[in-house]
């Protein structure tokens, strides 16, 4: 199983770059037919040099100056442009398009570079480069990495590890790195923090080169430190029964939106609850009870698979708006991330026996 569902929803319809010199798409994945039958499928995964081509990213952006038109002191233009002092444009080198205005001490990292922040992680060893591409004009880029190891709960559930990164030449944002475990079966992200680590990292574009390989080295840091802890809690939670009514409890409690409605659940005033929070409730229950990927022996009436009921339902149940919505809901601080980041937490209290639900 893949990771492209979540990489899917960063392109939003035809947002892939299209290079109208060459004629192609800056996208590929691995063995599955990319979406919009854009880009290419290839069956073996590359190294490092070899996704810069498949993907197209094998361009350079520079830094070039910015002009503007200069007047004279009755407000009439002048026959000579006036240089900004303060900022450049960030331009593609093959073909001419000028991608973002940034600051003058702005970094360029060139996708070769971060690739490299990949290679840096695990020294290029074992990990597979899965989706990689660009979007408009070639100012942002992603890539999917999976990692060699698996977070293994029971017997045969198991769960790839994967760290995925998106970074700009247009100005805006960081170079944002994460880990991302997925469960294999039913293809769920399971992010979560513990004990004070991110699974993410954003770094400033004015970093050096010798501070964003230091990141890349914490990175990797973070991935083995949660990558064990997960495996352990996930195959204690396994094992640890709960019933129906103790489910229904978890749920709306992860699916929370404000104190008021968290009062009302504590008062046990159904009738002042939303609609839409119960049918958000319900749908999640009903994940809980009759998908197909909560028959294992890890999941059926056990903590791990009331915890995968969540993240289920905002990965496989829930609608958004579009399929941006839908990838800042899961990776990046959206309302999935937090209401699975809440359902772990309670998961943990109901463990220690110390289940009565709190609103955050």
């Amino acid at each position: 199983m893949h990771f492209q569902f979540i990489f899917k929803s960063i392109c939003m319809s035809h947002n892939v770059n299209y290079n109208e010199r060459s004629g192609e798409y800056s996208f590929f994945s691995v063995k599955e037919k990319p979406w919009w039958n854009l880009g290419k499928v290839i069956s073996e995964y590359p190294n490092s040099r070899e996704a810069l081509i498949e993907a197209h990213l094998d361009y350079e952006v520079v830094k070039e100056p910015i002009y503007t038109t200069s007047f004279n002191s009755d407000g009439q233009t002048m026959d000579f442009n006036k240089r900004v002092k303060t900022h450049f444009a960030t331009i593609r080198k093959d073909t001419g398009d000028v991608l973002g205005v940034v600051g003058k001490d702005y970094q360029i990292v060139q996708n070769v570079e971060a690739f490299g922040f990949f290679d840096a992680i695990v020294g290029g060893d074992g990990i597979q480069y899965e989706t990689a591409g660009a979007l408009g004009n070639g100012e942002k880029i992603f890539i999917t990495a999976k990692l060699p190891e698996y977070i293994k709960v029971g017997k045969e559930d198991l769960i790839e590890q994967y760290l995925f990164l998106t970074t700009s030449h247009d100005g805006f944002g960081s170079i944002t790195a994460a880990f991302t475990p997925v469960r294999v079966v039913c293809q769920n992200t399971l992010n979560t923090a513990l004990k004070n680590h991110s699974n993410c990292i954003k770094i400033r574009h004015t970093a050096n080169a010798k501070d964003r390989l230091e990141q890349a080295h914490k990175l990797m840091g973070i991935t083995n430190t949660l990558s064990q802890q997960l495996e352990s809690i996930f195959n204690r939670w396994a094992k640890v029964q709960i019933n129906d009514r103790e489910i229904k409890k978890l749920i709306q409690q992860a699916m929370c939106p404000n104190k008021e409605v968290y009062n009302n659940l504590q008062a046990g005033k159904d009738d002042d609850l939303s609609t839409a929070f119960k049918n958000i409730c319900d749908n999640t229950f009903a994940y809980a009870m009759g998908n197909e990927t909560q028959t294992m022996d890890t999941t059926r009436g056990t903590l791990f698979g009331a915890y995968n009921a969540v993240t289920g339902y905002f990965q496989n149940v829930r609608e958004y708006k579009n399929d941006e919505a839908k990838m800042k809901s899961l990776l990046y601080g959206g309302i999935g991330q937090m209401r699975t980041q809440k359902a772990f937490d309670l998961c943990l209290g109901f463990e220690k026996e110390e289940f009565i639900g709190v609103y955050n």
